[in-house]
């Protein structure tokens, strides 16, 4: 089975779906690019939605300072293990923007937070606490560019990882009535569902559950 991963994928997962019997196409259909970070306070709620923004905001050392001891919230089990990894404590991680964003309405409406994030970040935490008055303060730590290239040869399988690389292939690309997509979170798939309904959501966001969404499915296609 031949599949296209829409990122560079970490060697060990290349690895396992090679294991499987997959033959693996790898391509960055986005790039991100940090901008440039001047010194600002931090207040004491902070919110991550994306790997990215952790290692870029970390990376920084006036920011890194800044970010010491504050309370976090965040959106995926990668960015939470980021911010464990860089010394930090999670208050609350969820699966996508919304949840996150209800459940700090419901249970934090009286304080001020900092939201670091890219130029394409979704819109529902800004949207709910506009709704509820709640103040946050928004910084945009990376600006993420669409990088499309055209493959002439079909892929039995597509691997989508962000919205932003579902938009970046389809600027050259169609969908093949054979290929069949593959998306690690809800939000990616809900992108995807745009341009076709042949996709499978991975049950977590995890590469674990995404490659078992994968072997599944062409398990039970070629039975």
């Amino acid at each position: 089975m031949r599949v296209l991963a829409t990122k560079l994928l970490s060697p060990e997962f290349k690895n396992r779906l090679i294991h499987h019997g997959f033959s693996v196409v790898e391509f960055p259909f986005i790039k991100i690019t940090p901008k440039p970070i001047t010194a600002f306070e931090v207040n004491n709620h902070v919110i991550f939605t994306s790997q990215n923004a952790v290692q870029i905001a970390f990376k920084n050392k006036i920011l890194n300072a800044n970010l010491r001891n504050k309370k976090f919230f965040c959106v995926g089990e990668k960015t939470k293990s980021l911010l464990i990894k860089n010394g930090q404590k999670v208050i609350k991680m969820s699966q996508n923007s919304f949840k996150l964003a209800h459940f700090l309405a419901k249970n934090y409406k009286n304080e001020s937070f900092s939201f670091f994030c890219g130029n394409l970040k979704r819109p529902e935490i800004e949207s709910v606490f506009l709704d509820q008055h709640m103040q946050i303060d928004l910084h945009e730590v990376y600006k993420t560019t669409l990088t499309p290239k055209y493959f002439s040869q079909p892929f039995e399988g597509i691997l989508f990882y962000s919205p932003s690389a579902v938009e970046s292939f389809f600027q050259l690309n169609s969908w093949q009535k054979k290929t069949h997509g593959f998306c690690l979170g809800f939000t990616t798939a809900k992108k995807l569902n745009d341009y076709t309904q042949n996709f499978s959501v991975a049950k977590k966001p995890s590469e674990s559950h995404l490659l078992v969404t994968l072997t599944q499915h062409f398990q039970q296609s070629h039975a």
